[in-house]
């Protein structure tokens, strides 16, 4: 993704923590928190962070609410991933590999940085990761209306299972840790819909509260480390390939 930036105000030289904050970090992979709640100002000053492409995605937004967690989220990766490379916003670009995972350039190269974005209701994560690739998911914990639905088509027989044993406020507590688990794991591996989250399962311990777990795909070489990064306000998980050194 490339195309004109703005030209840059007083605001697009923020320092990236007026954007996002620091919320975990696991070994060398860091996942900051983006407040989506609206402000006064705060998307016309995110608008100048975005290029023309991101601007005209931006603009095919129906409703305010999703243009404006959009707006905030890729002004804050801009800024996080403008201050890890040290490079300016102009020379910063996006593209996307054949299964849609972005990656991002630094003057037409690709930069020495894994990332991934996650953002539902007011809450956003950017995953940062030098080394090998990273995912995250966040999730606001709200009833949802095809939860059953969800549950056949996306969890194993033992996950079903255990959804199915337990009561409505914990199976909606359980589906969400899973579901952010499964989807963190997905954007990992960035294979997109071609890896069918329902034929693997999250670790036994992690589903019964453990907060960390390994898992290796069947067939397919190396490990992810899984991360139950949950708040009170959020279900949230981060994934992350161990790079041997």
């Amino acid at each position: 993704m490339s195309g004109k930036l703005l030209e840059p105000t007083p605001e697009a030289t923020e320092e990236p923590e007026h954007w996002c904050s620091p919320f975990r970090a696991f070994d060398d992979v860091r996942v900051l928190y983006v407040d989506l709640s609206t402000g006064y100002g705060r998307e016309q000053r995110a608008v100048s962070w975005l290029d023309d492409t991101e601007r005209h995605r931006r603009d095919r937004f129906v409703y305010g609410r999703p243009r404006h967690r959009f707006t905030l989220c890729r002004a804050a990766l801009r800024s996080v991933l403008c201050h890890q490379l040290d490079c300016h916003n102009q020379h910063l670009a996006f593209e996307a590999s054949k299964h849609g995972k972005p990656y991002a350039l630094v003057r037409g190269r690709p930069a020495p940085i894994n990332f991934n974005v996650s953002h539902s209701g007011r809450h956003g994560l950017i995953a940062l990761a030098p080394g090998g690739r990273v995912g995250v998911d966040v999730e606001e914990r709200v009833p949802h209306r095809n939860l059953y639905e969800l549950i056949e088509a996306v969890f194993g027989p033992n996950e079903k299972h255990e959804l199915a044993a337990a009561n409505n406020r914990d199976r909606l507590h359980l589906f969400f840790r899973l579901w952010t688990m499964k989807e963190a794991l997905s954007k990992a591996h960035g294979m997109g819909l071609s890896l069918d989250v329902s034929r693997f399962e999250i670790p036994h311990d992690m589903r019964h509260g453990a907060t960390s777990g390994c898992v290796r795909f069947t067939g397919m070489p190396g490990a992810w480390r899984l991360e139950d990064t949950s708040a009170d306000r959020f279900a949230a998980a981060l994934a992350y390939e161990q790079v041997r050194p």
